[in-house]
């Protein structure tokens, strides 16, 4: 047998699970909407995704170091982000590449194990 389990350090968060309501990242249960950095989990209090503003990334704009990109888990659906807000986060320096939030936890760990700088903003499926 051949372990394909990609090695990631072990104060890394990793994305274990998600289901409708909560993700589950390094053991602990986050309820709604959540940003994950490769050190930390935060709540995200957002509304629908169509109300996200550019406040909203506000975690994601102060962060040290930035994220070189930012995953969008837009809920249970892909949606896209208005090209005024994708614009204007690209303006402070970060790059968002949005999908539905199964997926974005899928491409989220696998660039934290690339040793990626990554981090996911993820609404709840």
């Amino acid at each position: 047998m051949v372990d394909i389990t990609p090695i990631i350090p072990a104060d890394r968060q990793v994305i274990d699970t998600y289901a409708p309501g909560h993700f589950r990242v390094s053991n602990v249960l986050h309820s709604g909407a959540i940003i994950v950095f490769p050190d930390r989990t935060v709540a995200w209090p957002v509304p629908e995704f169509a109300g996200l503003t550019v406040e909203h990334f506000a975690a994601v704009l102060s962060a040290n170091p930035k994220p070189e990109v930012l995953l969008l888990g837009s809920g249970a659906r892909m949606q896209l982000l208005p090209s005024a807000l994708r614009k204007a986060l690209r303006e402070q320096g970060v790059v968002v590449d949005i999908m539905d939030s199964p997926a974005a936890c899928r491409t989220y760990n696998v660039l934290l194990a690339e040793g990626r700088l990554v981090a996911a903003a993820l609404l709840a499926v």
